[in-house]
């Protein structure tokens, strides 16, 4: 895969097709370098919780480009005038904990006095130039695998607002911190063409990195979408994060439904399609894996994911399109 930056050769992947990481060529190595940097705000009470979700949120970068992280740097934005350190040094055991889980060494790192607490890791992995999966690689014909459930964005907020279940709190805390190592390993043992994580930009945000990156089409099955215990609840109850509600005013130009109509930017009330496709917009955290599969191999892709303990499933396919476009059944 040639170099996309155009100013440097050994630079393999870059920024322009909002890939989950970089990745670099090192001369006489016969693995590229994966790079990359995510840091969020604590989504739950628990400092050590959090660690481990931050961590494990920022391991999948590398992981989602066919990589395996090796090395990492605690990155801390925390402010040490109204908290103690306790609370700190709880948050790196559970970024830690983390990383430890998935073989990645952490050797140092950079704190911040800031009167937000933040953390995430800086990650270098590393990758077979064979083995590489971006935004630019997924072809007519793949099926879509997810590995995880979506919904962490709507459970965190009902979270917040003290309206979350213990059982639903507890089912998305064991989905973020359940690291996507498998999921990835999975995926190369079924011949994975393409893949991204789904976080920020919710899976229809990371598709949309996919189809304008491959310039393809991506057809969507929304009732085949894993989804977490509660969320299309809270979210019929109006519980949106606003990173969710301003990814589907993002994406809408480029979605439209199987009758043609363009998905809009904002969803009608009271029906359970839009709903659906409301929660595909979900702002995620440390989410599953999407993976373009052969279609010949999706359903034993599946089974194996399943048979890890993963919630996944088939979801829709990749088609030849002159434009990029997201189809929504």
């Amino acid at each position: 895969m040639a170099g996309t930056g155009g100013v440097r050769p050994e630079i393999v992947v870059d920024h322009e097709h909002s890939d989950d990481a970089a990745v670099v060529r090192v001369p006489g190595a016969a693995r590229d370098l994966v790079l990359t940097a995510d840091v969020i705000a604590p989504l739950v009470d628990d400092p050590e919780t959090f660690g481990a979700i931050a961590a494990a949120n920022s391991m999948s970068d590398v992981w989602a480009m066919g990589g395996e992280p090796r090395f990492a740097l605690n990155l801390v934005f925390f402010p040490d005038d109204q908290l103690s350190i306790d609370v700190l040094d709880a948050i790196l055991a559970g970024g830690a904990r983390a990383c430890a889980q998935a073989g990645v060494a952490v050797v140092g790192g950079h704190s911040v006095r800031d009167p937000e607490v933040k953390y995430g890791l800086s990650v270098t992995g590393d990758v077979a130039p064979d083995e590489l999966w971006s935004n630019r690689t997924a072809r007519p014909g793949h099926a879509l695998v997810l590995s995880k459930a979506i919904g962490t964005g709507v459970i965190g907020q009902a979270i917040k607002k003290g309206l979350a279940s213990e059982e639903e709190a507890a089912a998305a805390i064991a989905s973020m911190t359940t690291l996507n190592a498998s999921a990835a390993r999975i995926g190369h043992r079924h011949g994975t063409g393409a893949a991204t994580d789904i976080t920020g930009f919710g899976l229809l945000g990371h598709l949309r990195n996919i189809v304008r990156g491959s310039r393809v089409g991506a057809r969507i099955e929304l009732d085949r979408i894993p989804t977490l215990p509660g969320a299309l609840a809270h979210l019929r109850a109006k519980v949106c994060p606003a990173g969710s509600r301003a990814n589907r005013a993002f994406v809408a130009s480029l979605v439209r439904w199987s009758s043609g109509a363009q998905l809009a930017a904002d969803a009608p009330d009271g029906d359970e399609l839009e709903l659906r496709a409301s929660l595909a917009c979900d702002a995620q955290t440390s989410g599953g894996l999407l993976l373009c599969v052969p279609p010949e191999r999706a359903a034993a892709c599946v089974d194996e994911l399943r048979a890890a303990g993963l919630p996944a499933a088939a979801i829709g396919e990749v088609f030849a399109s002159a434009e990029p476009v997201i189809e929504l059944v």
